[in-house]
């Protein structure tokens, strides 16, 4: 398969996942609509061809699935990703091998990395047509507006490059940009971003931020893109070691930045530090309109595209949405680095319904009193990407965290409220979080939701209750007797929760 947006476009046809729609759409709002109901329904990849006003075709709903990001990894279980996530675990805390398998191990991840090193492209396809400032129209895009009050066209799943103007080191994020003239754009990052720190940095020195978009890219960059682990390796690294080989990068017709040479679209600009244009609101994936904010304007000089371009795109919102279904993958991908970090926490797990990463569910190998509230924060400090998780229920190891009754059992059975919950006050928050009473400010909270032992508690705790083994045993043996042979017990109706049990 083509390590490209158009080589994954043709595996999922041949897979039965992409469905063509050939008549006359509307990007405004129509195309959102549509792809909605794909995203409730578990339905297939979406390729409109003819968009009204524009001459490019749009593909969304590329990663609405787990399996088609799995697919998109070189992979073909989700199973698999905690594979990639025990490489990087290697790679983000290494220690010396006690043994031969250990060190053999980690030999083979170093010679991954060896072959995820990025390649050079020296006769691009993202260069086969070059337009520059005078014929430069960002309205030829077939950007969507997803929802009635958005205020217009937005790109979603463009990789917005920029670079350290000290070190030298790129960064490579996905952030929303708003349509604001037929050559800017405007830039909603958060402030720890690696872009926002770039545009600081270029403030310092007086000088502008260059800004490189890259468009309908290979969905895998785009996971690369969206993992914020620290590790010091940069995000094309990341992708390489994602999909067992390096990225070709090409050089910016006018800019000293590096894209991947197989992108669709490239648009090439400049931010001057300082220069903000009010952005939003749209709709986020908090499930409402996000405020108006003044956001960094980006000048555009260049574009550059391939032959017939595809414009890949996306929209937030409450999930399950495409973002909701990355989160859900990386979750596997952060199992490994998460035990290397916190020991005792067997599995975690982040609900699709708690936006992928507002609630965690944790399972600790429970050893002593207390050891519950430490798991809770030495999670919130694990990784960048759970510092805004409002919610960590701890649990024993014997629940499964994936099903929301035994969970809520858990909390229903083994929940004190006034000793077992926590709350931290005036911590770090999202911004787009409205439950807060200061935004940007707000609290998290711990439920130790474990079996308790002394001193936690001063009372013997109650007997489990189980089967009788032998009584268990010759159910089990006479169930065809009984006539119910027919009766598979262990399927669970995936509407019942809003996912299967046990899965994701």
């Amino acid at each position: 398969m083509a390590r490209d947006l158009r080589g994954f476009l043709k595996l999922l046809e041949q897979r039965k996942q992409l469905r063509r729609i050939t008549v006359p759409v509307d990007p405004d709002l129509e195309i959102a609509e549509i792809c909605n109901r794909m995203l409730q329904q578990g339905g297939p990849a979406l390729l409109f061809e003819q968009v009204k006003g524009a001459a490019y075709p749009v593909a969304v709903n590329v990663m609405g699935t787990v399996e088609r990001i799995c697919w998109a990894m070189n992979m073909e279980q989700p199973e698999d990703l905690e594979v990639l996530g025990r490489k990087l675990s290697l790679l983000q805390q290494p220690k010396p091998p006690k043994k031969l398998a250990q060190a053999i191990e980690f030999g083979k991840v170093l010679f991954d990395v060896l072959k995820a090193k990025p390649g050079r492209d020296l006769l691009p396809a993202c260069q086969q047509v070059v337009m520059r400032e005078e014929n430069l129209d960002l309205n030829q895009i077939p950007m969507i507006r997803p929802y009635s009050g958005d205020a217009g066209k937005i790109i979603t799943l463009g990789l917005v490059i920029t670079k350290d103007c000290e070190t030298g080191i790129p960064n490579v994020g996905v952030y929303r940009l708003q349509l604001q003239s037929a050559k800017t754009m405007t830039v909603h990052w958060l402030s720890v971003r690696g872009g926002a720190r770039h545009l600081r940095k270029a403030a310092e020195r007086g000088q502008k931020l260059e800004v490189a978009i890259a468009l309908g890219v290979d969905p895998l960059i785009i996971m690369a893109a969206a993992t914020p682990i620290p590790v010091d390796l940069s995000e094309w690294l990341f992708a390489g070691l994602y999909g067992g080989s390096g990225v070709n990068l090409a050089r910016c017709k006018t800019l000293d930045l590096d894209v991947p040479a197989d992108a669709e679209i490239i648009l090439e600009g400049t931010i001057t530090p300082g220069e903000v244009l009010p952005d939003g609101p749209f709709g986020d994936h908090m499930g409402y309109y996000g405020g108006v904010e003044d956001s960094p304007l980006i000048r555009f000089h260049c574009m550059t595209h391939r032959k017939d371009p595809i414009y890949l795109t996306t929209f937030s919102g409450r999930p399950p949405k495409e973002e909701a279904m990355m989160a859900i993958a990386l979750n596997r991908i952060y199992t490994p680095i998460l035990r290397q970090q916190v020991p005792e926490i067997t599995d975690f797990f982040l609900p699709m319904e708690a936006l992928s990463y507002k609630a965690a569910i944790i399972a600790i190998d429970k050893a002593y009193p207390g050891q519950a509230r430490r798991a809770a924060l030495a999670f919130w400090s694990a990784l960048p990407q759970f510092t805004y998780t409002k919610f960590v229920i701890v649990v024993d190891k014997t629940i499964n965290i994936r099903d929301p009754r035994q969970v809520v059992w858990a909390i229903s059975s083994k929940v004190d409220p006034v000793r077992d919950v926590f709350i931290l006050p005036e911590t770090p928050f999202d911004t787009l979080d409205f439950a807060s009473e200061k935004i940007g400010l707000g609290g998290r909270m711990g439920i130790d939701a474990t079996t308790k032992m002394p001193p936690e508690t001063d009372h013997p705790w109650g007997e489990v209750l189980e089967s009788d083994p032998a009584v268990a045993a010759l159910v089990d043996r006479r169930w065809a007797e009984y006539g119910l042979a027919d009766l598979n017990l262990g399927e669970v109706d995936p509407n019942l929760f809003g996912y299967e049990v046990g899965k994701f």
